[in-house]
């Protein structure tokens, strides 16, 4: 498994931290930014990591700045990503089991780094369950390719 991770200087020390926990747990991930806190746009970093899920390039990503909407809106954006804003255990689950989400956005004002750490374990770990739910997904992409009847 491998993850593309990214953030805005608003959620660096998240991202730091996530980063420690992936190395604990032998997760592969690429860290596409920010690499400090000084002011960046955070569209600009989330659409690096989103693109490179949407090019199948990494499993999941995992994006952060201070409430986790900006990123989360932002990658969005890139077809082929579905991103979810997560602030507690059961959204990390329910997102991957039921919208096949390949994205989670958190927010550092938000969530403890604890809470951050078994979002991530649970979302990584979650399958798809398919069925209903498959047919739900495929019409965020009738949306997303602006052919929802």
């Amino acid at each position: 498994m491998k993850l593309a991770i990214s953030c805005d200087h608003g959620a660096y020390e998240l991202k730091e931290s996530i980063k420690k926990h992936l190395d604990e747990k032998g997760i592969e991930y690429k860290d596409f930014g920010c690499y400090s806190k000084d002011s960046v746009d955070y569209p600009r970093f989330a659409y690096i990591a989103a693109k490179a899920v949407a090019d199948k390039e990494y499993d999941f990503g995992i994006i952060c700045c201070t409430t986790g909407l900006g990123v989360s809106m932002a990658a969005n954006k890139v077809k082929g990503v579905r991103a979810a804003v997560c602030t507690n255990e059961m959204l990390a689950e329910m997102t991957r089991r039921h919208n096949n989400a390949n994205v989670i956005c958190m927010g550092q004002n938000v969530v403890s780094q604890e809470l951050a750490d078994k979002m991530i374990d649970i979302f990584i770990s979650t399958e798809f369950e398919g069925g209903r739910h498959q047919r739900r997904v495929d019409l965020l992409t009738d949306i997303e390719n602006g052919t929802l009847e």
